[in-house]
């Protein structure tokens, strides 16, 4: 089974995403260019990646007390990855960018994601680079972000701490000006760090020539103390070597010291550490102290790291989303091969007659198409979301800052929904395995480790839901959820005059007005204690609604489409979403409306 079929229909059927052609970025690209893309992303996945899944399973990166060391696969999938042009395809030309729709982008990456999540396909690198196109100055984007672009360096983010955790506030990392004249670095105010950071994938590898560390550090006041929380956190460029003004290795390491390996349950094939800054292991011209170069203004990292953040957010929800979509291939699969069991007739079953094929069974149909409402589901979101940064770029003023606001809100659910979801579809992909489901015999059980790192990736389920309910549904006085009402009203409006979809559009707009309800409900008090102690099920509930307005329109695309088997099997999906998994809100939203202080008000005791 190809997932190419799905692609193509997702963005150009659904999204028409040939249209963004006429605008004047885009304007050397065709149907033909934007297939190229995906036919060699297509083939590179299947070539370098899938077949060597297993293989950086078992074989986990190993420290030897000089470098790390991954298998030979990861470095030949890393080549052709940056070979490939992605890194730096949404970049402009005279950068060596291709200019290519990030929706396209976004969509190309989905077969690596698909083929093997634990290789990598550059997700931090490209983010990092990003960033400092945003915010870094020239020399900054021109030694660090354009080496990033072309592969020769790789790139990291660098949050959380052992002592932190997600509480950024607390970071203790700290930056001193190095000496007189740092200031004048040609790459940017030169500082010294000391600190520890945790949980930095690809933070230690020999990939590529060089590692770019984007580091949050406070710079201490006139008294040496750290400022308090978030308002005092900064931004510096800590390359694991040094360089130039050109970019060139000068030599010299940087005081960046792989303290240990994490070894987690999945994405077993990608480094994940704890790096140590400036302890003195490799004390640069004389001294210890890891050299880093100021991104921005002094106290504004974390506005700046942001950009990376939520860009790595969108990331990790197309990587669980394709790791469900991966589980639900392979349980298709086995589903059509495997005969077990026979079908009860009026009479029971007859031993004498042949074994089904579980995908007979209604229950295994079940399983099948509760993957399918996810994954699919979760692919249209994504690559909705990909379309709404690329109008957000290229669109007309008010059209990109109603995407730009869209995001805001929809980011939360990018990465949460999926990251719950498509967990939930790996389950299954197991089930339907039966017992081999959980075995190393077949694939399935990996995909679930895999998967299960992503609700906690880039901030965890309970820190999206306060995100969502606590800031970006009142963020402009609301304006970001008047946004996405209007947009689910107009499929709605559509849907309605469909009489196979007519009910689904009802049951939309009821759901739309719970969440609206419960929302004001929600903070009816203005005691944002009790308005975010049940932001988890107010997530899952406006995650759900977020999904069923998404299969709702992608089955208006299908509803005009030709008979076809995947004609059948969207408008399948879409039936088993609305009338499986919608009608699960009204338990969610109950403890948001009531403002629920069972959990919250529990004395520690009582555990």
């Amino acid at each position: 089974m190809s997932l190419r079929p799905t692609i193509d229909f997702l963005l150009h059927d659904w999204l028409g995403a040939e249209a963004l052609n006429q605008r004047a970025r885009f304007a050397d690209h065709s149907r033909e260019t934007f297939d190229a893309v995906l036919d060699t992303c297509e083939r590179i996945a299947r070539e370098k990646y899938a077949p060597f899944n297993r293989l950086v399973d078992t074989q986990e990166p190993q420290f030897d007390g000089e470098k790390v060391i991954l298998p030979q696969a990861t470095h030949d999938a890393w080549q052709a990855y940056a070979e490939s042009g992605m890194l730096s395809a949404a970049q402009d030309y005279d950068i060596g960018g291709m200019q290519l729709p990030y929706t396209v982008e976004a969509a190309a990456n989905a077969f690596f994601a698909m083929a093997s999540v634990s290789i990598g396909a550059g997700m931090l690198t490209v983010g990092n680079a990003n960033l400092l196109m945003a915010h870094g100055s020239a020399a900054q984007q021109r030694v660090f972000a354009l080496n990033e672009f072309s592969g020769r360096f790789s790139g990291t983010m660098c949050l959380s701490e052992p002592q932190a955790g997600s509480s950024l506030s607390d970071v203790a990392t700290r930056a001193v000006p190095d000496g007189e004249g740092f200031e004048a670095d040609p790459l940017g105010p030169r500082f010294r760090l000391k600190g520890n950071k945790m949980w930095i994938s690809a933070g230690e590898h020999e990939l590529s020539e060089n590692i770019v560390h984007l580091v949050l550090a406070k710079i201490p006041g006139p008294d040496g103390r750290l400022p308090p929380g978030v308002k005092g956190i900064s931004l510096f460029i800590v390359p694991k070597k040094l360089v130039d003004a050109e970019g060139a290795l000068t030599g010299e390491r940087n005081d960046v010291a792989l303290a240990g390996l994490n070894h987690k349950c999945g994405w077993r094939g990608t480094t994940n550490t704890l790096l140590n800054f400036g302890e003195g292991k490799y004390p640069v011209r004389g001294a210890a102290g890891a050299i880093g170069y100021l991104v921005g203004q002094p106290g504004e990292g974390l506005r700046c790291m942001f950009h990376m953040m939520n860009e790595a957010r969108i990331g990790v929800g197309m990587a669980a989303t394709m790791l469900g979509m991966a589980g639900y291939h392979a349980s298709l699969d086995y589903a059509k091969n495997r005969p077990q069991g026979r079908p009860v007739g009026p009479e029971g079953k007859d031993p004498n007659r042949p074994q089904s094929r579980i995908i007979e069974h209604a229950d295994v149909k079940r399983m099948l198409l509760a993957q399918k409402s996810y994954c699919e589901g979760a692919l249209a979101l994504e690559l909705y979301c990909a379309r709404l940064v690329d109008e957000q770029h290229t669109g007309a003023p008010e059209a990109a800052d109603e995407a730009r606001l869209l995001l805001e809100v929809l980011t939360p659910i990018a990465k949460s929904w999926p990251s719950e979801w498509c967990l939930e579809a790996n389950s299954l992909a197991i089930q339907v395995h039966g017992g081999y489901g959980y075995t190393r015999d077949f694939p399935v059980e990996q995909y679930w480790r895999d998967n299960r790192l992503n609700m906690i990736h880039e901030g965890t389920h309970g820190i999206q839901a306060m995100d969502l309910l606590g800031r970006k549904v009142l963020m402009e006085n609301g304006r970001g959820l008047q946004l996405l009402a209007q947009r689910i009203n107009a499929t709605i409006e559509r849907a309605i005059q469909q009489p196979e979809l007519a009910a689904h559009a009802n049951a939309l707009g009821k759901a739309l007005q719970e969440v609206g309800a419960a929302t004001k409900a929600a903070w009816a008090t203005g005691n944002p204690a009790e308005a975010l102690a049940n932001a988890v099920p107010y997530l899952q509930a406006f995650g759900h609604t977020v999904l069923a307005w998404i299969w709702l329109d992608v089955a208006l695309a299908a509803h005009s489409a030709p008979e076809s088997a995947a004609r059948t099997g969207r408008l399948a999906a879409m039936r088993f979403f609305f009338h499986y998994e919608l009608p699960k809100m009204g338990a969610w939203l109950g403890v948001v409306s009531r403002r629920d202080a069972t959990c919250a008000d529990l004395p520690e005791a009582a555990f």
